[in-house]
């Protein structure tokens, strides 16, 4: 059974406990009849939208040349009737929709960059853009930007406060989130909460999230010791102290990437194998010079929390072993061609009232809840939004096993299902309007 199968599988699973139809629930916040509007304004545009969303997917750009892409966006802004900035941070494009009444600033964050693949297109719209394609859904999240904008500038006559609407430019490179702050991002606006978020293999017509971390944290740990003629002895020492070190062995589940979404072990289940772990992928790398002997390995763990307390235990296990005389120093040091990613950490206060108000509409089948994070490398850089203001990072299911859709990203064969552009712009208009 390949991946794709196993996560369609467990994506049928996923929907069947799920129980079926997402239907608009008791709101106890705000007038109901607003987010019916919304979802008659969604459904009013939906088409639109699908055609916007096929456009980018066929007029993919990558990472520092989202020129067109970026016109495409302001364009239509203008055309909503919001205030635009253009060129922030590279091809970055900010839209203001201020109701003129006093209120809560929110912001939404979309990523816009495609990325470099030469595998062909698997949708009939594929990429006229030879060696460019749209396999991270950056195409989707765009539309559903945009598909937010026109919701709410609908209703702009019902609403408080101000949101502003941030597309940001090279994500896949993680560059484009601190190019925008740099440029001035947060002089033109000044948002009291951010949200964003990312194509995920779940059902569409979910959401999920949860509080603190969302992705793994890694980096390598470098140990260097003084040049030993007791080199042999010092690598078994240091080999079996990371071993020991780590909460999951190299032929646990936990390296399966089918594991991520099993129902009995996978991040969906409260009693998950992805909490709460310090893990170590590949072998430990050894190179001695005429003065040093250093070791590298990578390091996942599950928290910041864990991040910051694994080295200052490995310093002190060496430093009170028999080779304390020997070693030069323990750190954290990625490797040439690895970037450094700031991870992103969704506030816990935030995390909780935009899910309820998202229950609250769409009822609780709208929502899967998460509870680990799993242990490879994905990030992004709205990590670097969430450090400046709090916010919450969202995953959007876009997998339908019906017509075979799994919805992994960074697969040769991603495809999602376009009825997540709706589910999208219904579920975060009216979490926006209900935290205004």
């Amino acid at each position: 059974m390949t991946l794709i199968t196993k996560i369609i599988r467990n994506t049928v699973l996923l929907q069947m406990l799920l129980c079926g139809a997402f239907t608009i629930a008791q709101n106890t916040s705000t007038p109901e009849d607003i987010h019916q509007s919304v979802q008659t304004q969604t459904d009013l545009i939906f088409d639109e939208l699908v055609k916007i969303r096929r456009d980018f997917h066929m007029h993919p750009e990558v990472s520092g040349e989202e020129k067109r892409t970026s016109a495409q966006i302001a364009a239509y802004l203008r055309d909503l009737g919001l205030e635009v900035k253009t060129g922030v941070g590279g091809y970055g494009v900010v839209g203001i929709l201020d109701t003129g009444r006093p209120g809560k600033k929110i912001a939404w964050r979309a990523d816009i960059d495609a990325m470099p693949s030469s595998e062909p297109d698997v949708v009939d719209f594929a990429s006229k853009n030879e060696g460019v394609r749209h396999i991270c859904g950056h195409d989707i999240h765009t539309t559903v930007g945009m598909g937010i904008a026109n919701v709410l500038a609908s209703q702009k006559e019902k609403l408080t406060g101000t949101i502003y609407f941030v597309f940001q430019p090279k994500e896949e490179i993680n560059e484009g989130a601190s190019a925008m702050i740099a440029d001035g991002l947060f002089d033109l606006i000044q948002p009291d909460e951010i949200y964003g978020l990312h194509v995920s293999p779940y059902p569409v017509g979910t959401i999920a999230t949860k509080a603190a971390n969302v992705f793994n944290h890694f980096t390598v740990v470098e140990i260097t010791y003084k040049a030993s003629n007791n080199q042999d002895a010092i690598v078994d020492f240091t080999k079996s102290l990371m071993a020991n070190a780590q909460t999951y062995g190299p032929d646990h589940k936990f390296w399966d990437p089918n594991s991520v979404f099993s129902l009995k072990l996978g991040v969906t289940h409260p009693n998950t194998i992805f909490k709460d772990y310090d893990a170590l992928m590949h072998e430990l790398n050894v190179k001695q010079t005429n003065d040093t002997l250093k070791m590298r390995i990578l390091l996942n763990t599950s928290s910041k929390e864990r991040l910051d307390a694994f080295l200052p235990m490995i310093k002190n296990k060496i430093e009170t072993s028999a080779y304390a005389k020997d070693l030069l120093s323990v750190s954290y040091n990625l490797m040439p061609g690895l970037p450094v990613m700031e991870t992103p950490i969704n506030d816990a206060a935030l995390t909780k009232a935009s899910l309820k108000s998202i229950t609250n509409v769409y009822g609780p089948q709208s929502v899967i809840s998460l509870y680990g994070v799993p242990p490879f490398q994905f990030s992004d850089d709205f990590a670097y939004f969430q450090k400046e203001v709090p916010g919450v990072y969202y995953f959007l299911g876009v997998s339908n096993m019906e017509k075979g859709i799994a919805g992994m990203p960074h697969t040769p064969n991603f495809e999602a299902d376009e009825e997540a552009i709706r589910t999208g712009v219904n579920y975060f208009s009216s979490m926006i309007i209900e935290r205004l």
